[in-house]
C-alpha cells in the first residue's frame, strides 16, 4: 500500500485572492525590523510555511526589486502579489504593506505634536534621539561593509561625503555623478564594479511550491509591449491627475503641491534603502522648505523605527508635521491638515514603486546580473555610504549640542549614544529593545534633572 504524501511533499492548493488579501493585511501589521526583517518574514511565511512560491523564484523577485529605487520589501510584496493575482493582487499587496504604518504614524505624530511638551513624552524622546544617532551610524557601517569592497568604491564614498559635507552638494547631483562613475567604471574596470547586488542562490527546498522553479511564467507576467505602455500610462496618468488636482485646488506653489512634487523626486532617488534618501529629505524638507526642524526629523525617524512597514514611511511624519505647522486649513483644523499632508506625501512617495513593478517587471527581470545595469547601482550604493555618514554627523550635532557649539555639551545623551552603539555593534540588540531601553534611560535622565 502506498503511503499518502506528507504535507511537505504534497503540492499546496491554489490560493484565492481573498486568502492572499488576509495575509497581506496581516503582514502590514507585523512587518517590523526594517527591510531585512520584513524580507525574512515574507520568506518564512511564503516560501517555507505556505509554499506559495519557491526559494529560487523568491530570490529572483527580490534581486529584481533590489535594482529599483524605492523600498525593496514593499516592492517585493507588490511583485509577489502581482505574480499571483495579476494587477489587483500587486496593488493590494503593496498598499496593505503601507497603510497600517500610515495610520499608526499619523496617530503617533498627532500625539507628538499635541502632547510632546509634557515631561513624560519629552523624556522618552530625549532618550530616543541618541538611539537614532547610533542607528544611523550602524546603518552606514552595515551598508558600507557590504558595498565597499575595494579602494575605488571607498573613493566614491569619500568623495560623496566631502561633496555633501563640505560643499553642500545636492543629493540628486551626488547620485547622478556616482551612477556615471559606475557606468564608466563598469566598462573600464568591470572587476571593480562586479560586486554585491545579489542575495545568494537558492540552496534550500521546502517541497513543491504553488509557483515553483519550473512553473511557467503566468500569461499576465509575460512581456507585451502593449501591456507595458498601458501600465506606464495608467501610473503616469494617476500621478498627473493627483498633481493636477493639487495645483488646481491649492495652487502650484501651495504646500501640498510642493510636497507632491518633492516626494515624487525623493521616491526616484531611494537607492540603497530609506537611510539613503533621508539626507535628500533633510535637505529639502528641513533646510529648503522648512516644513519641520532638524530635531523633529530625528524624532520622526525614531517613530518610523518603532512602527511596522517600510522605514521610508518617515516621510508621512514629515508631511504630517509640515501640514500641521503650516496650518493648511486654519488653526482649528490642524489634525485635518496633518492627515491630508501625510496622505499626499505617502501617495506620491509610493506611486513610482507600483509603476516600476507593474510596468517594468516583465521587461527588466531579464537584465539582472548584466553588468551594464548593475555597475551604476554599485557606484550609487558606494556614494550612499558617504551620504549616510554625513547624516549621522548631522544627527550627532543636534543631539550632543542641542543649543549649537556655543552651548553646553549634553553628556547624558553622549553616554546613551555610546551605550546604544555598543548594544548594536557588540551585542546585536534588536531595534525595538534598543529604543525601549534608551527611552527609559532618557526618561530617567529627565527625572533626575
Amino acid at each position: 500500500m502506498n503511503e499518502p504524501p506528507s504535507p511537505l511533499q504534497a503540492p499546496p492548493r491554489p490560493v484565492s485572492f481573498w486568502e492572499a488579501f488576509r495575509f497581506w493585511l496581516k503582514l502590514g501589521f507585523i512587518s517590523f525590523g526594517g527591510p531585512a526583517g520584513q524580507i525574512a518574514i515574507m520568506h518564512t511565511e511564503l516560501v517555507e510555511r505556505r509554499r506559495w512560491l519557491s526559494e529560487r523564484r523568491f530570490l529572483h523577485a527580490l534581486n529584481y526589486c533590489m535594482l529599483l529605487p524605492g523600498p525593496e520589501a514593499q516592492q517585493l510584496a507588490t511583485y509577489i502579489g502581482w505574480l499571483m493575482h495579476r494587477t489587483w493582487g500587486g496593488v493590494v499587496a503593496g498598499a496593505l504593506f503601507v497603510l497600517p504604518s500610515l495610520f499608526i504614524l499619523m496617530a503617533l505624530a498627532w500625539i507628538y505634536l499635541a502632547y510632546g511638551h509634557l515631561p513624560l513624552v519629552a523624556g522618552l524622546f530625549y532618550g530616543i534621539k541618541p538611539a537614532v544617532t547610533a542607528l544611523v551610524v550602524h546603518a552606514a557601517h552595515r551598508i558600507g561593509s557590504r558595498a565597499l569592497k575595494n579602494g575605488w568604491l571607498w573613493g566614491i564614498a569619500a568623495a560623496a561625503f566631502v561633496g555633501i559635507f563640505a560643499f553642500d552638494a545636492p543629493f540628486p547631483l551626488i547620485v547622478l555623478l556616482a551612477g556615471l562613475a559606475g557606468a564608466v567604471g563598469g566598462r573600464l574596470a568591470p572587476q571593480v564594479f562586479a560586486v554585491g547586488g545579489g542575495h545568494g542562490s537558492a540552496q534550500h527546498s521546502y517541497g513543491p511550491a504553488l509557483i515553483d522553479d519550473d512553473t511557467p511564467t503566468p500569461p499576465h507576467a509575460r512581456f507585451r509591449r502593449g501591456r507595458l505602455w498601458a501600465a506606464l500610462g495608467m501610473g503616469l496618468g494617476l500621478w498627473a491627475i493627483g498633481m493636477g488636482i493639487l495645483a488646481l485646488t491649492q495652487g502650484p506653489q501651495a504646500v501640498l503641491t510642493q510636497m507632491g512634487w518633492f516626494f515624487t523626486k525623493a521616491a526616484l532617488l531611494t537607492f540603497g534603502g530609506a537611510y539613503a534618501v533621508l539626507p535628500y529629505v533633510y535637505q529639502g524638507a528641513v533646510e529648503h522648505h522648512q516644513w519641520l526642524t532638524g530635531p523633529q526629523m530625528i524624532d520622526g525617524l525614531a517613530l518610523g523605527e518603532t512602527t511596522p512597514g517600510p522605514l521610508i514611511m518617515v516621510v508621512a511624519f514629515v508631511g504630517f508635521v509640515g501640514g500641521w505647522a503650516r496650518q493648511l486649513f486654519g488653526p482649528d483644523a490642524l489634525l485635518l491638515a496633518g492627515a491630508a499632508a501625510a496622505c499626499v506625501v505617502t501617495f506620491f512617495t509610493f506611486l513610482p514603486s507600483f509603476i516600476f513593478v507593474l510596468a517594468g517587471g516583465p521587461l527588466i527581470e531579464s537584465t539582472h546580473g548584466n553588468l551594464k545595469f548593475t555597475a551604476p547601482l554599485t557606484g550609487i550604493t558606494a556614494a550612499v555610504v558617504g551620504v549616510i555618514l554625513n547624516l549621522a554627523l548631522f544627527f550627532a550635532y543636534h543631539v550632543l549640542w542641542p543649543q549649537g557649539f556655543e552651548g553646553r555639551f549634553d553628556w547624558p545623551s553622549a553616554l546613551i549614544v555610546l551605550g546604544a552603539m555598543l548594544a548594536l555593534f557588540r551585542f546585536k540588540v534588536g531595534i525595538m529593545p534598543l529604543l525601549a531601553a534608551c527611552a527609559a534611560l532618557g526618561l530617567a535622565a529627565q527625572l533626575v534633572r
